[in-house]
């Protein structure tokens, strides 16, 4: 399980297991209950590099990050780790 620590969000914290290059139980801690379980189902089982292609750079009203960029970046760390 790799647990990621949130910049500039709502939620606060990330956690998700990698199958290979697959993303898996993503779960974020804090933030929109509804639409981040969403975002979490949306993703599961896409490959790293779709998801971080797909949420990167989303913004969220007037702040430079999201909770899907956020996402982008703790698999973009995680991938660096593999």
């Amino acid at each position: 399980m790799y647990q990621f620590k949130t910049k500039g969000t709502c939620s606060q914290m990330i956690s998700f297991d990698l199958d290979g290059t697959k993303v898996r139980n993503v779960q974020f801690l804090g933030g929109c209950n509804g639409n981040l379980k969403g975002i979490g189902k949306l993703v599961e089982g896409m490959e790293i590099d779709e998801v971080i292609a797909r949420v990167e750079g989303i913004r969220c009203g007037m702040k430079s990050t999201s909770c899907p960029d956020q996402l982008a970046q703790a698999l973009k760390a995680a991938k660096a780790r593999q």
